[in-house]
C-alpha cells in the first residue's frame, strides 16, 4: 500500500465517523432522556420558540445517522464490506443528516408569519 492522498482522504472518513457519530448519539441522548430542547433545530444559533415540537424530528435524523455511523465502523473493523460500499455508506449518511437538520431547521424558523402572528427575530 503506498500511502497517497486517496488514502490520506480514505482514513480522515474512517476517523472522522467516530466524533460524528459520538456527537449525533449524544445530542439523542440530551433531546429524549434529558430534554435540553438547546440544540434542536438551530438556525444562526438559536433554537426555535417552540423547540418541543421539532424535538422528535432532530432527535430521529440523529438516532438514524448516529446508528448508521456506528455500524459503518463496525463493518469496516470487521471487514464486511468493501471499500467502495462503506464509503458511499458514510457519505451518504453525512449529507443527508445535514440536509435533514438543514429543512427542519428552516421548516422550525418560518420566514413569513403565520395567520398575522409575528415571527420572533423578523424585521
Amino acid at each position: 500500500m503506498v500511502f497517497d492522498v486517496s488514502v490520506a482522504m480514505t482514513w480522515l472518513l474512517f476517523l472522522a465517523l467516530f466524533p460524528m457519530a459520538f456527537y449525533w448519539l449524544r445530542r439523542v441522548w440530551r433531546i429524549v432522556f434529558r430534554r435540553d430542547y438547546s440544540e434542536v433545530a438551530l438556525k444562526r444559533g438559536e433554537p426555535p420558540a417552540d423547540a418541543a415540537k421539532y424535538a422528535p424530528y432532530t432527535a430521529a435524523i440523529n438516532f438514524v445517522a448516529g446508528l448508521i455511523a456506528v455500524s459503518v465502523i463496525l463493518m469496516v473493523v470487521v471487514g464486511a464490506v468493501p471499500y467502495e460500499t462503506w464509503t458511499a455508506i458514510a457519505g451518504s449518511t453525512i449529507w443527508m443528516k445535514f440536509f435533514a437538520d438543514f429543512i427542519v431547521s428552516r421548516h422550525a424558523h418560518p420566514i413569513w408569519a403565520k395567520k398575522g402572528k409575528e415571527v420572533a427575530g423578523a424585521k
